[in-house]
């Protein structure tokens, strides 16, 4: 399964909803509810896609992935964790449908993020993850990212991810 990531248009709005939504849902049946299970609509699509770099992923005719790419740093970030950078981006809100996941297609995803990111250009890519059952901390090591901390933010325990280019 190959798939390809572009920048989200606005007939994307209500599938990267659903996909967010059915993500959040997943988790929180397997894990209980946690800070991982707010529901995604419209509006805070459409809000996150004025605001920064939404991209999605399709196979065949279906979104079975999206991301945000930010300059912007997430309320959740302490800079003093991360490498010196000029001009760092923020990856946030990385769904995968949940009947895909262990798929290859987030490896696909992170390995396209690369490339978008020089382009972009950035030196650095950022990142945080729940610590915890939840959290996609082991996914995003194995895909590269180097764990640079830990920090709890409003009684979340984060793990904070960067590469550096």
């Amino acid at each position: 399964m190959r798939v390809k990531l572009r920048e989200a248009e606005d007939k994307d709005v209500s599938k990267i909803a659903e996909l967010r939504s059915a993500t959040a849902a997943t988790l929180t049946k397997r894990f209980g509810v946690g800070h991982w299970s707010g529901i995604a609509t419209e509006r805070g699509v459409r809000f996150n896609m004025r605001n920064s770099k939404v991209f999605v992923g399709h196979y065949r005719t279906r979104l079975v992935a999206t991301l945000r790419l930010t300059t912007k740093k997430p309320w959740a970030i302490d800079r003093t964790y991360f490498s010196a950078s000029k001009r760092p981006l923020y990856l946030l809100a990385m769904a995968v449908s949940p009947d895909l996941q262990h798929q290859g297609i987030g490896q696909q995803c992170m390995e396209q993020v690369r490339e978008i990111c020089r382009r972009w250009p950035a030196d650095a890519v950022r990142l945080d993850a729940y610590d915890g059952p939840a959290g996609a901390g082991m996914f995003y090591a194995k895909c590269g990212f180097r764990n640079v901390g830990r920090a709890d933010y409003r009684g979340c325990p984060l793990l904070y991810f960067e590469w550096v280019f």
